[in-house]
């Protein structure tokens, strides 16, 4: 009897450091340049405007699954992509958070000029050779503007990555636009329509009430779908850090459409996704702010593409429907070849 406890605590025991070494190759820093300080490196990058410093930060290794996450806004952060603390380790996938220039822990230059779909996809190229990511492990997750920038980003650059994800994110801007006026817009109360709508006629888009009625009225039912006094901590404080300037600029003053003149107004890749040969997923939320149905036609135009759906989530999916978001992404990087 006391042979066969002493065996059946070595099995235990081998079992136990079978986990520990799988863990500990996952966490084990000791050879990587940023041991010093915990997986964060700053990268000088190279723009028309000079040279900048842009933050990331790397967590866990893995030689064939290393993950890039691009924030949306523009001008938001990394701090709302931390729900994947939750999921990415257990499956030992390598994630890195990045704050791209004018963001939060990156520098912040004033230069207008800077703010351009192709200024930030070179940024992405210099971030990636800087981390030394390649086609073997190269996998882009962008949401919403983060989506954008990773459609663009494969579109000149797919020989160098393993996969995209474009989460909750569509390929037309006119067609998001289209979208919120045609289909959401009808659904407001008619009351605080009619003041919205007002307060675009008139152009006054910064206007503190007409920023609070979408707030109040939009966001709890299509960015994401809690109370705002529950939204999750670091949602709160990702947008507490927005920089307005870069999203004023790009995507306008809310995310109820695209008005204005915002950059990003009259942007569409629709023609062009047939020209992605890598392995897409596309993510879409039954309550975004875009049209899920254009999330999932998208997987259908590149030559390898899945669709992920979302029926409790809105545009931020990764919250108000977590464990569809994230058992599916997880699912579909581990079925990466």
């Amino acid at each position: 009897m006391f042979k066969k406890i002493l065996f059946l605590l070595s099995l235990v025991t081998i079992s136990c450091g079978q986990n520990l070494d799988s863990t500990n190759k996952y966490l084990d820093y000791s050879s990587r340049d940023d041991k010093l300080s915990g997986g964060v490196k700053m990268i000088e990058i190279e723009t028309p405007s000079g040279k900048f410093n842009v933050w990331t930060k790397r967590v866990g290794n893995n030689p064939t699954k290393k993950v890039l996450l691009l924030h949306g806004g523009p001008g938001a952060n990394h701090e709302y992509f931390q729900a994947i603390d939750s999921y990415f380790p257990k499956e030992s996938i390598e994630y890195y958070y990045y704050d791209q220039l004018g963001s939060s822990f990156s520098d912040k230059p004033k230069d207008q000029s800077l703010w351009t779909i192709d200024r930030f996809v070179d940024e992405v190229e210099q971030v990636r050779l800087a981390l030394g990511l390649d086609e073997n492990n190269f996998i882009i997750l962008g949401h919403s503007w983060g989506g954008i920038l990773g459609l663009e980003y494969a579109l000149k650059h797919q020989n160098r990555m393993k996969a995209l994800i474009i989460s909750n994110m569509v390929p037309s801007i006119p067609d998001y636009i289209k979208y919120a006026n045609d289909v959401l817009a009808p659904k407001l109360d008619p009351f605080v329509l009619k003041k919205i709508r007002e307060y675009e006629n008139a152009g006054d888009y910064t206007n503190n009430e007409y920023l609070g009625l979408i707030e109040e009225h939009y966001y709890p039912k299509h960015v994401l779908r809690m109370p705002l006094e529950e939204w999750p901590n670091p949602v709160t404080r990702s947008l507490a850090g927005l920089n307005y300037d870069i999203y004023l600029k790009m995507q306008g003053p809310s995310e109820f459409g695209v008005v204005g003149d915002a950059l990003l107004k009259e942007w569409d890749r629709k023609n062009d996704l047939k020209n992605l040969k890598i392995p897409v997923l596309t993510i879409g939320g039954q309550h975004d702010t875009m049209d899920p149905k254009q999330m999932e036609w998208m997987s259908t135009e590149v030559q390898n593409g899945t669709y992920l759906h979302c029926p409790n989530g809105s545009h931020w999916s990764m919250y108000d429907d977590q464990e569809t978001y994230f058992n599916g992404v997880t699912e579909y990087i581990n079925s990466l070849p």
